[in-house]
């Protein structure tokens, strides 16, 4: 896993989670922004860092957080 540490640079086009209903939980992701991957940050930090996730790994870490694994 990768973490790019200013997420506000030029190059990314974030978008909300279409799963956040205002309560300030929200992730953010940047679709095409790195080959391959899926940078995700939190909302709230906009310019803090992120992290870079492999296509496999964000499904693995997907497919955990329905079946109730992480916390």
């Amino acid at each position: 896993m990768t973490r790019i540490t200013d997420s506000s640079a030029p190059g990314f086009e974030w978008t909300k989670s279409s799963y956040s209903g205002g309560n300030n939980n929200c992730i953010e992701v940047a679709h095409g922004a790195v080959p391959a991957a899926l940078p995700v940050r939190d909302s709230k930090r906009p310019a803090g860092p992120a992290v870079v996730f492999g296509d496999t790994t964000w499904g693995v870490f997907v497919d955990a957080l329905k079946r109730g694994d992480v916390a």
